[in-house]
């Protein structure tokens, strides 16, 4: 059975649009510096898994799109690019700190807003709503995934 994630991302650095846009319309999800967030990628996503592409850090954060995860984790290579904002000087390649997935954009949605889930009672458990998340990856549970994609998503 197929898991189901929100993940977040500043569309400045890519939005759905982007992504629908990129090759295959997959792009690799760099720049996880949470270990909490990167165990979900190293230990638990799997490509097909569900995911709610939610812009965040924007005027109006919300769910964005739908898309899915495209591959198995892999080192994350801005971790090792002095250029990068992503850099970690104490990560080695012989041991990589950091992973990513590939993300695959399946289709561009209506903008949910983060005050229309806050309004669905079915949600009120959800992770990205918890008073003090900082998690730019979350699970999403099959029940919360339905209740987004069934009815606030549907025409």
């Amino acid at each position: 059975m197929p898991s189901y994630w929100l993940m977040q991302s500043e569309p400045e650095e890519c939005s759905i649009d982007d992504a629908l846009k990129a090759p295959k319309k997959t792009v690799p999800w760099t720049g996880v510096r949470n270990y909490q967030a990167r165990n979900f990628m190293r230990d638990t996503m799997r490509p097909g898994d569900g995911v709610l592409f939610y812009h965040s850090s924007c005027a109006e954060p919300g769910i964005a799109g739908l898309a899915e995860v495209a591959s198995t984790a892999y080192p994350d290579a801005t971790q090792f690019d002095p250029k990068s904002k992503y850099y970690d000087a104490a990560s080695r390649r012989e041991e990589p700190r950091w992973v990513h997935v590939d993300v695959r954009a399946l289709k561009k949605t209506r903008l949910v807003p983060i005050a229309e889930l806050r309004a669905q009672k079915a949600l009120a458990g959800m992770v990205i709503l918890r008073r003090g998340n900082r998690l730019s990856i979350t699970p999403v549970s099959k029940a919360e995934w339905d209740c987004i994609t069934n009815r606030l998503l549907k025409p």
